[in-house]
């Protein structure tokens, strides 16, 4: 993945950042404990990346980010990412981990085995951990078994996973199936929507 451009933005928890390239999103940035961290970790990812106004395709994400983390319905599953460095392993992950809704939560080891590795769950984990694309790769609503939140790598660890959840209103002891009987999806959009709560008041920064 490379980058020529980054921008910082404004959101309910914090500052995140963005950075982009010719083939799309290199990478979205949690917010560190303080702006100067923030930015300095995307810039060791994106050493080349520069400061920049924000193309358009860019902004729709940007939006489209801020507006889910203040508990809106907000779907990033049309955000162009750029993938070309990314493992094939994890890149399979990313792509099965892009189709759970807002609100819905699934395990490591559901995703494992839709990709024919029942075995994997760990292995999946991991690839989450190393998730580049922050929110867009929705990495937080992927817990282990039995209800347990398993990790988190972003700054706050699970305590920042537990907030991302909230605000989109998921209960990550009641698991949705990723997939049905038959192998196809078992999110319902339509469904997913009705179960996003809109919070009363934002998030506390």
């Amino acid at each position: 993945m490379t980058a020529h451009g980054f921008r910082l933005f404004d959101t309910a928890i914090g500052r995140c950042c963005i950075a982009w390239g010719d083939h799309g999103v290199g990478g979205v940035q949690l917010p560190e404990a303080r702006e100067v961290e923030t930015r300095a970790r995307l810039r060791r990812r994106f050493p080349d990346a520069r400061e920049a106004p924000p193309p358009l395709d860019v902004q729709r994400a940007i939006d489209g980010i801020v507006a889910l983390l203040r508990g809106e319905v907000s779907d990033l599953s049309a955000v162009a990412l750029d993938m070309e460095r990314v493992p094939p392993f994890d890149r399979r992950v990313y792509e099965l981990a892009r189709t759970i809704p807002p609100a819905a939560t699934v395990t490591y080891g559901e995703i494992a085995a839709r990709l024919g590795a029942p075995d994997a769950a760990r292995a999946v984990g991991q690839a989450l951990g190393r998730n580049p694309f922050a929110l867009v790769v929705p990495c937080h609503r992927v817990l282990a078994a039995g209800g347990k939140l398993g990790g988190f790598s972003a700054n706050g660890g699970i305590t920042t996973k537990l907030r991302l959840l909230a605000i989109e209103g998921a209960q990550p002891s009641r698991q949705l199936p990723l997939f049905d009987d038959n192998g196809a999806s078992g999110f319902n959009p339509s469904l997913a929507v009705d179960r996003v709560r809109r919070p009363t008041h934002a998030p506390a920064r």
